[in-house]
């Protein structure tokens, strides 16, 4: 990879009782820390994602909020800040529906994204008190992603912190840590290659064991390995070379990937190829996948697809770097050597740093406009992936790869909550004036945006943070559409029971006929509308406020294909959904138990056993002395850290309670807990 192109990530740089317990590293900051020391506010507890380097450090200190830590001497029992970190939703299974237009391929192209959520140093592992955040919803084009970053002043090996992976994994795409030896020219040492595939005296890797036991302990899925320090040699090479293979074996038999970059050669110089050639199959073969650096051609995209074949292996496992750092969606790219229209796809395409529709945008952005520009540059300029704008120099991957779903089990809910917003919402209200971003609190969202299907004038749909039922956001649409409009908003495989209901809960600014849609077969062919049965849903009056409204699916039978809704309005529409759920019938979840909380300088930490039974995540509330409930915060994982919290007015002691939240959205009982300031 050429180094200019890490100037901006470079300059940013249990279940029993005894686990949430104060003596636990849960709840104390540092390896072995006494965590009576932080009582009183005398140390800071605020947890971080985590990063390392293989083994030997570098001279000197490291810079301010930044720890050095030695891969090699990292153990799971000893890590303070695990219970913070380590993801708890499982990989969801995908499905890919009809493709929503002609051109959109499954089993062809598919996609990896090299992502920089935050810097390598000071990233919070459980989100943060802003709404500016890289809230990627844009899952169901992708195929695996990459937790981006590492420099040499803060460490080199990065695992991706929970809220990202459990909001991936809830969208069925795998997530990998970054192994990121930079070049000489920024920092890199090759004494760090070396520490990295050092053997011990049996001739095993021991640094291939500790990431496959750090993948492990977190919960996500293998590593990309991208070893960019020059001035290596055969031998080199060929250490490199088996302890990409034991790390690959050791992976495997742990559901693990291992992606390569197209970096290292076989002669253990770095010489970037973009290409799958002579001198880098070797890495390729021992790897699942490999990503082509961005200097490929055309001729080298063919020549790569056909030698993966000849050596037995699928061209889709390569990865065409497509770098929109810069110019996101103005980049020039030769779209037809990796995906041509007309023919089978050549390779798969690799975006480095699609964070671009965030970070380009001014200062004084918010969260809807980071979404509209995410939707452009996913779905293209129409906005609408049946009805893509194929003449575009920006091709969406919305045109040409096909969009998968992990709906296909009940109960299904979702209150279309992105995972940040600038205040929370429960049952309509506000409960937190506070901006926050937490991506394992994101819905499964529609992976269509935005599917809309009229006779007349098509109106804007979009995520919307001006109002929502609960969480940050709802969907709005707005226009004056003249005819009847549906919008598509789940491809879906329920198996529908005499008892399966769907409750919608939504709003109208101007008076709207709603009707839910439900297809139980397939569109007829790709881009084709979903043969939709519709049910009266009611007629919302303007201004009326939030209303739930009850549907029985009794009367169809089979598997519920597709949901979404159809709206009718005599003049403008403005309708906003704020909640769809899908059930046989109502779940509970059981409370969870021993809400703990240990005080430091920077806030509180928190930690609770967890409760039995499913949960989608757990969150937490301060009750204030007026009895007010004030939302602070909720997660996946069974601890949680709070920063900044003071004593209101005249107040000796803090309420807290913890409650689970269930797959519909239902809360259990609270688990309470006091604290004296």
């Amino acid at each position: 990879m050429n180094p200019t192109r890490r100037t901006v990530l470079l300059a940013a740089g249990a279940g029993a009782a005894a686990a949430v317990l104060p003596s636990t590293p849960a709840l104390a900051k540092g390896d072995g820390a006494d965590p009576a020391t932080a009582e009183g506010g005398a140390a800071a507890l605020q947890p971080y994602a985590s990063y390392w380097y293989p083994d030997s450090l570098p001279p000197g200190s490291p810079g301010a909020g930044i720890t050095w830590r030695s891969l090699k001497s990292w153990r799971a029992a000893g890590d303070a800040d695990l219970a913070f970190n380590a993801a708890s939703v499982p990989l969801a299974a995908r499905f890919t529906p009809t493709p929503a237009n002609p051109n959109a391929r499954s089993g062809q192209a598919r996609i990896q994204s090299l992502v920089s959520f935050g810097p390598t140093a000071a990233n919070p592992a459980q989100g943060a008190p802003t709404a500016d955040y890289y809230a990627l919803t844009h899952w169901a084009y992708l195929d695996e992603l990459v937790f981006w970053g590492g420099s040499s002043g803060e460490g080199l090996i990065l695992a991706p912190n929970a809220p990202v992976v459990d909001a991936a994994h809830r969208h069925g795409v795998p997530v990998l840590g970054n192994v990121f030896l930079p070049p000489a020219a920024y920092g890199g040492q090759l004494q760090w290659t070396r520490d990295l595939v050092q053997k011990d005296a049996s001739g095993h890797y021991p640094l291939a064991a500790q990431l496959v036991a750090v993948a492990a302990a977190y919960g996500f899925d293998g590593w990309f390995i991208n070893a960019e320090t020059d001035g290596g040699n055969t031998a080199l090479a060929t250490d490199m070379l088996g302890f990409l293979k034991e790390l690959k074996s050791l992976g495997a038999a742990r559901g693990q990937r291992v992606t390569w970059y197209d970096s290292m050669t076989a002669n253990g110089s770095v010489s970037w190829q973009g290409a799958l050639n002579s001198q880098n199959q070797t890495f390729f073969q021992a790897a699942d996948d490999m990503f082509l650096d961005f200097r490929w051609t055309a001729n080298t995209l063919a020549s790569s697809g056909q030698r993966a074949g000849q050596l037995g292996r699928s061209s889709y496992e390569l990865r065409a770097g497509v770098d929109v750092e810069s110019n996101g969606w103005d980049t020039s790219v030769d779209w037809d050597a990796i995906a041509p229209s007309g023919r089978p796809h050549i390779v798969s395409y690799g975006f480095y740093r699609p964070e671009w529709t965030l970070g380009h945008l001014p200062a004084n952005r918010t969260p809807g406009d980071f979404h509209a520009a995410d939707d452009r540059f996913w779905t293209g300029p129409s906005l609408d992936p049946s009805r893509p704008d194929t003449g575009a120099s920006w091709r969406a991957p919305a045109v040409a790869v096909a969009d998968r779903s992990t709906v296909s089990a009940l109960p299904f809910a979702t209150t279309f909550n992105t995972g940040h917003g600038p205040r929370w919402y429960d049952g309509g209200k506000v409960t937190s004036t506070t901006a926050w971003n937490h991506l394992g609190l994101q819905d499964r969202l529609p992976s269509r945006r935005w599917v809309t299907r009229t006779t007349g004038r098509h109106p804007a749909v979009t995520f919307d943070f001006a109002d929502a039922w609960r969480g940050g956001s709802s969907i709005l649409v707005d226009g004056t559409p003249g005819a009847p409009v549906t919008l598509d908003l789940y491809a879906t495989r329920l198996a529908l029971t005499g008892r399966t209901t769907v409750e919608l809960t939504h709003r109208a600014e101007a008076d709207v006929t709603v009707e839910l849609a439900v297809a139980t077969g397939e569109p007829a062919k790709a881009g084709d509308p979903y043969p939709y049965t519709h049910l009266p849903a009611g007629t919302l009056r303007a201004g009326a406020g939030w209303a739930t409204t009850t549907l029985s699916l009794k009367g169809l039978t089979g598997t519920a294909k597709a949901l979404g809704v159809r709206l009718t309005a005599s003049g403008p529409l403005k309708y906003r959904l704020g909640a769809l759920a899908v059930r046989d019938d109502r779940q509970v979840p059981a409370a969870p138990a021993e809400l703990k909380v240990v005080a430091g300088a920077d806030g509180l930490r928190f930690g609770w056993r967890g409760a039995p039974g499913p949960v989608r995540h757990y969150e937490l509330h301060r009750i204030l002395p007026d009895g007010t409930r004030r939302f602070l915060g909720g997660t996946c994982q069974k601890a949680y850290f709070v920063p900044g919290l003071v004593p209101e007015q005249g107040e000796k002691r803090a309420h807290f309670e913890v409650r689970a939240i269930g797959e519909l959205y239902t809360a259990s009982g609270a688990a309470p807990a006091v604290h004296p300031w």
